[in-house]
């Protein structure tokens, strides 16, 4: 299913609030973006119970229960976990990779919440939740007779809501620190080959592990835990972090001079992770056009072209990084500051062709 809109975690509660209390609602998103979390934390600010079924481990009979036999009939009597007295949240986690049977099963539950003569207590509500099909994860066709049945929600990561919780609960301050400067690394699309990706789980995951080695955490170790983790590409900027952290290097210090780019191959993961935020600090600081450049732009250009000169000595390809265009092929340098380094130094320019 296809998001026409798309919602961030801090307005899931309103959203629910209004629709969860007199209508199922299911909602979708990627894996680790917190789907679940957010709705048992919706389920304990109401004060109920959240009990979960998981769509992937249920058969029918789960869900419709076994059959006994009372005064000659058979009568169905629903699992201990669905029936009870007291209203509850009843949570259908990975409702759309269920069998067909299963889902079939839960119609009656959803729409009319009731399995066999059991009905839900009144002020119980029902949510579901699921992956979509784009994000590589188990995702089967929902019949539309069960669509039809649920108002649907799409939820998307938002960095900022994300640090706010992250702030409050304990994540290292490594990753608080880090995803503050870099927000567009706290998730990232599903890759299609089984490798690791971020997301907010898996950030927390490595909060975790980050915590637990404590001062013992040693930097191959480190290159460990984040790319057991991380999309590669992040845990290769996370290490470099990590790295400025514990030493003297810090863009600050390269730009005053304080500091020579990291020369070492032990240290590519840092002189990639100094180059970005070198990009970074360059996209911010150089206006658009030549004419509006103070004196202290001047200054900054002319620095940044040095740097860059000294960036290429070491390693051509990481200094091309600096100034190569966006995923679109959109250059996201000014074009007067790209035509001079391409002046100064043409390598650069044949690099990228």
């Amino acid at each position: 299913m296809q998001a026409a809109t798309a919602v961030t975690p801090s307005r899931i509660p309103e959203l629910l609030l209004g629709l969860a209390t007199v209508r199922p609602v299911f909602i979708w998103g990627a894996p680790g973006i917190g789907k679940s979390s957010l709705v048992r934390e919706f389920a304990e600010s109401l004060g109920l119970e959240c009990v979960s079924l998981l769509g992937t481990q249920l058969a029918p009979e789960d869900l419709i229960g076994v059959p006994q036999i009372r005064d000659g009939r058979s009568v169905f009597c629903p699992p201990e976990a669905i029936a009870r007295d007291e209203p509850y949240c009843l949570f259908l986690d990975e409702l759309n990779a269920a069998t067909p049977d299963v889902q079939k099963a839960f119609y009656s539950l959803i729409l009319d919440r009731r399995i066999g003569n059991y009905e839900l207590p009144k002020g119980s509500i029902v949510i579901g939740a699921g992956n979509r099909a784009t994000d590589n994860a188990l995702a089967r066709p929902i019949a539309s007779a069960l669509v039809n049945r649920l108002a649907h929600v799409h939820l998307e990561a938002s960095p900022k809501d994300w640090l706010v919780w992250a702030a409050g609960n304990g994540i290292h301050p490594w990753i608080l620190d880090h995803l503050t400067d870099r927000p567009d690394h706290l998730w990232s699309k599903p890759p299609k080959t089984e490798e690791p990706f971020s997301t907010p789980r898996s950030w927390h995951m490595l909060s975790d592990a980050l915590h637990s080695f404590g001062r013992a955490l040693d930097e191959q170790t480190l290159k460990v835990l984040a790319h057991g983790t991380l999309t590669p590409a992040h845990a290769v900027a996370f290490c470099g972090y990590v790295k400025i952290v514990r030493s003297q290097y810090g863009i600050e210090a390269i730009i005053k001079g304080d500091a020579r780019w990291p020369h070492r191959m032990e240290d590519r993961d840092l002189l990639y992770y100094l180059a970005e935020s070198f990009r970074g600090r360059l996209i911010k600081e150089l206006p658009a056009g030549k004419g509006h450049l103070s004196a202290n732009g001047r200054q900054t250009a002319y620095r940044a072209k040095s740097l860059l000169v000294q960036l290429a000595e070491i390693s051509v390809e990481v200094a091309q990084s600096v100034i190569a265009s966006d995923a679109d092929g959109n250059p996201v340098l000014p074009a007067w500051f790209l035509v001079e380094a391409a002046r100064d130094m043409p390598r650069l320019v044949e690099a990228r062709r």
